[in-house]
């Protein structure tokens, strides 16, 4: 990924290219495989990996702008743990409990035949099928 298109994944999400957003942006989309993500494990790995310093609220910060620029998408696991996924396509999930992983299933690999109607007023935004895994 070029720097100039880092550049234009953080103005069209609000955000100045600072030398630790541009790092989070280089580490979360300069990749080639999807990426599921907490912000405490971005943060660990960050720090792991790179050679600056980020504040806990930089990185969540970040990562929300992402989501509201529509660059990450949100999966919540049980209520409890938010993930953030690198893949913005329509697809579904696997969770591994005991590792706590999340993997990609295409969408075209799960068949729906029949959903029901959502309630009076409601739309329904998006189907995501989430098979949980044990060993």
């Amino acid at each position: 990924m070029k720097k100039t298109d880092i550049f234009k994944k953080l103005r069209s999400s609000g955000l100045r290219p600072t030398k630790q957003r541009v790092e989070i942006a280089k580490f979360l989309f300069d990749r080639e495989k999807t990426f599921h993500f907490t912000v405490e494990s971005l943060n660990k790995l960050l720090e792991k990996k790179t050679t600056s310093k980020f504040a806990l609220a930089t990185i969540y910060n970040t990562v929300h702008s992402f989501k509201n620029a529509g660059h990450l998408s949100e999966v919540e696991v049980k209520g409890n743990k938010t993930y953030f996924d690198t893949n913005v396509s329509n697809h579904h999930h696997f969770y591994d409990s005991e590792t706590s992983q999340l993997i990609d299933i295409d969408a075209k690999e799960v068949v729906i035949q029949k959903i029901p109607k959502a309630p009076n007023g409601k739309k329904i935004k998006n189907v995501e099928v989430f098979i949980n895994l044990k060993n």
